[in-house]
């Protein structure tokens, strides 16, 4: 029997010590905080997005980097193995739009609960408020850790790092595997806050603080090249835009947001086309012919937003309906249609749900989650560079190399 040690008791964590132990290692979690799962507390807004439900050839297509790394993962570990996983103990799940999967109590502890008692049945040791300092190596194999408090060593035959990203400090994620894997050989890729807000250099977007919008269709650009385009859900913010359709963007256009802005253009009425919409404008104008401009939107556009694409339209808000031209017409389609904002920055790691970048998967085994560079180390979950769009698929990722790196690990 082998020992092994998993450094940090999250998602990738937890599924890699029940792996490791169902196949009947002796394992212990070292875990710097407080609980285990810190940040499965506050994944999907508090209720954990456990995985999809979708087809696994569907779960490569959401993958932003590096998906074809993940074939053994996933096809050995699966979205339906992990809802059997939790269900089995205690967690009823369920099934809401876009196959997101969630708690039937909305809540996220108790997913965290079904994987404690998986891991107490196994009879995994479990370390809280133990942070590891470095890994230790000695001729090209794995010997163990050295604890911070007391510097004290212990020996292992394996080590799995799941230490997470940078996103969510708060949680723990402060980068250490990152240095566990620099200091034994690894190519760190370029890190990046992932699934992360925008900054916008317009003030409008203050103005329209706190206004979300359903339906609508977004584009981003770089010059009149489209790096990204989606329809769903956005909301305004203080500082720019966030919501789901760009949340995910982030994750497609980070590196290109670093060389410079990139124009975001929002459909606001994507169900119609120019035409349709002037036709809805016309109908709309009729019934208000004898109002002013300002006071005949209400009906197709949110209140918030009337003052703004008045504006943005050209037209004087004071004219009567009935005095605007056709030619004018077209500019409130136009602003309706193209609604344009300049993209400048992404918010920073803290607001950040993953981490873009990391541990270079080109020197890590794909069908092990073993490092091609240190015999006994593995790697899993966010600290690889791996990532996807929200849905649960980043959570999956977490679980499927967990697992795979947990049933890698010779007896």
């Amino acid at each position: 029997m082998s020992q092994v040690i998993i450094i940090g008791g999250g998602a990738a964590g937890m599924m890699a010590a029940i792996a490791a132990a169902g196949a009947g290692h002796k394992v212990c979690i070292y875990e710097k905080n407080e609980k285990l799962g810190k940040k499965i507390y506050i994944t999907g807004k508090g209720r954990c997005n456990v995985t999809n439900a979708c087809d696994i050839e569907e779960l490569f297509q959401n993958v932003v980097h590096n998906a074809k790394f993940l074939y053994s993962s996933f096809y050995t570990f699966t979205n339906t193995d992990i809802m059997d996983l939790i269900e089995k103990h205690g967690c009823p799940l369920k099934t809401e739009r876009g196959n997101r999967v969630f708690p039937v109590s909305d809540k996220s502890s108790d997913v965290i609960h079904a994987l404690t008692v998986a891991l107490r049945e196994l009879g995994v040791e479990v370390e809280l408020h133990e942070e590891v300092a470095d890994v230790l190596a000695e001729d090209g194999h794995v010997t163990g850790v050295r604890l911070k408090r007391g510097q004290k060593v212990v020996l292992a035959d394996a080590v799995i790092v799941t230490t997470g990203g940078l996103s969510y400090p708060s949680t723990g994620s402060t980068g250490d595997g990152y240095r566990f894997a620099k200091e034994l050989g690894h190519a760190i890729t370029d890190l990046s806050p992932a699934l992360v807000p925008f900054v916008a250099k317009e003030e409008v977007c203050k103005e329209l603080q706190g206004l979300s919008l359903r339906n609508i269709s977004v584009q981003i650009r770089n010059g009149k090249k489209v790096l990204y385009e989606e329809f769903g859900e956005m909301l305004f913010t203080h500082f720019g835009v966030s919501g789901p359709v760009l949340l995910s963007a982030s994750s497609y256009v980070a590196s290109v947001l670093k060389k410079g802005p990139l124009t975001l253009s929002i459909d606001l009425k994507p169900a119609l086309s120019e035409e349709q919409l002037d036709v809805r404008i016309l109908r709309d104008f009729e019934e208000a012919k004898n109002k002013q401009y300002k006071n005949s939107l209400n009906h197709l556009l949110p209140a918030k937003l009337v003052p703004v694409i008045i504006e943005r339209s050209g037209i004087s808000p004071e004219k009567k309906v009935n005095e605007i031209t056709r030619e004018e017409r077209h500019q409130l389609v136009q602003a309706v249609k193209d609604f344009c904002i300049t993209l400048v920055g992404l918010r920073d790691y803290k607001e950040a749900i993953i981490t873009q970048g990391g541990v270079s998967v080109r020197e890590v085994n794909p069908s092990t989650m073993e490092s091609k560079k240190t015999a006994g180390l593995y790697f899993a979950g966010e600290v690889l560079d791996l990532d996807a769009v929200t849905g649960g698929f980043n959570l999956q990722i977490a679980w499927s190399t967990g697992y795979l790196a947990g049933i890698s690990i010779p007896l």
